[in-house]
């Protein structure tokens, strides 16, 4: 790896870490964002061709000190200064080895991932946040991936910031009585990302593979943090798993290739077995979760060389569990297609009655799907070609909608 390539990925990893180290020193965020994202950038100016320091992390939080001393004393930030000097502790004391050491650079990760998950936030704005502040991506690639306007992006980071600053949300790891949900809505906004980056919502391309390796690489982050917590290893084994089959899952026009007829051969061998095997150890010694579960579902597909050796039987055991602790739609449409694949399609299309009336799949593109897809397989093509082309009148994924219209075509 070259030494420019090595430098980037550093400051990814210590991004989070810099940040945090800040926050939880001098408080003010959205200051302290800045200030790291100028030390990020001088580190990538000089670490390619002055050599990487012995210890990075302090060269980062020296200069980002520095920066927000540089802030400080300007006289726009006066009155802030003034305010808050007595609180404030000098640099040189800040990245003394002494601190360093009191404050381990892995509290700081996982705590500001708590911060960007807090509930008083929104979804979108956890999300967009942990992508900037954590992620380490720039407002504009984040704006990239979500195809909105960088404009509204920065808008959405900015509300966000000002949101935690509005209602003193601190810097520090929830009580432990909060620890679970919270850590909930981490995995969750992790989950979120890597699905928005494994099929894209919307615009011309299937599939972001920088939102899905963001996603990843954050999850293997907290799983090091947490090394004994089932859930967050379960996601990191789904998410594993689920991304093993990228290469397959699209043709060379972008197209989307489905699951049964994907070329297995293209799948990630590495990256399925180190899912397979982490799920498998999870599940030995953790209290069962839906992630684990998910992750257990996809270790099925991925251990069946072809789709016609898939263990339907152990999927839909699976599904069936999964549906009792922690029951939603989507999990239903799956369970669905798991009993037309062991039972019949009449068996799985009974269990998509009931969704027709929730509201939350009103408009959503995977429930006509699902049902014309168990259509064909019961030999109604007229239904099932009417099913397709509402599910593509339906889908804002434009790989999605051609392969719907191209499923109804193939049934004229």
């Amino acid at each position: 790896m070259t030494q420019p390539r090595v430098a980037e990925d550093l400051l990814r990893q210590l991004a989070p870490q810099v940040l945090g180290a800040l926050v939880r020193h001098y408080g003010y965020f959205d200051e302290c964002e800045d200030a790291v994202q100028e030390a990020l950038l001088a580190a990538a100016v000089q670490w390619p061709d002055q050599g990487i320091p012995n210890n990075p992390r302090g060269w980062l939080i020296t200069v980002a000190s520095r920066r927000l001393t540089d802030l400080w004393r300007s006289d726009i930030a006066r009155k802030r200064r003034e305010a808050t000097a007595a609180a404030m502790v000098p640099a040189d004391e800040f990245v003394s080895p002494a601190a360093d050491e009191e404050h381990p650079a892995a509290d700081d990760t996982l705590t500001l991932l708590f911060l960007c998950c807090h509930p008083a936030l929104s979804p979108a704005s956890q999300v967009a946040l942990t992508l900037r502040a954590v992620g380490g991506l720039t407002t504009a690639q984040i704006a990239r991936a979500f195809l909105v306007p960088e404009a509204t992006m920065a808008q959405r980071i900015s509300r966000a910031k000002a949101r935690i600053k509005d209602t003193g949300i601190p810097f520090r790891m929830p009580p432990t009585h909060e620890r679970s949900d919270r850590l909930r809505v981490v995995l969750h906004v992790l989950y979120l990302i890597f699905n928005e980056g494994y099929t894209a919502t919307s615009g011309p391309s299937l599939q972001r593979s920088e939102l899905t390796g963001e996603a990843i690489r954050l999850t293997r982050a907290v799983h090091g943090l947490l090394p004994d917590d089932g859930e967050v290893a379960g996601l990191l084994a789904l998410m594993l798993l689920t991304d093993a089959r990228r290469p397959a899952r699209s043709g060379p026009e972008g197209e989307l290739i489905p699951l049964a007829e994907q070329d297995r051969t293209q799948w990630n061998r590495e990256q399925a077995d180190e899912g397979i095997a982490l799920i498998t150890r999870t599940l030995e010694h953790a209290p069962i979760g839906p992630y684990q579960i998910q992750a257990a579902i996809a270790a099925v597909h991925a251990e069946a060389p072809r789709a016609e050796d898939t263990d339907w039987r152990q999927i839909l055991a699976l599904y069936g569990v999964l549906q009792r602790i922690s029951p939603n739609p989507m999990v239903m449409l799956n369970h669905a297609v798991a009993a037309a694949m062991v039972h019949g399609p009449r068996a799985g299309l009974d269990l998509l009655d009931p969704l027709e009336s929730d509201d939350r799949m009103a408009g959503h593109h995977r429930l006509p799907a699902v049902r014309a897809h168990l259509l064909e397989m019961a030999g109604d093509a007229a239904a099932a070609r009417e099913n397709y082309q509402l599910a593509a009148r339906r889908a804002t994924s434009l790989p999605e909608q051609r392969y719907l219209e191209g499923r109804a075509d193939r049934l004229r």
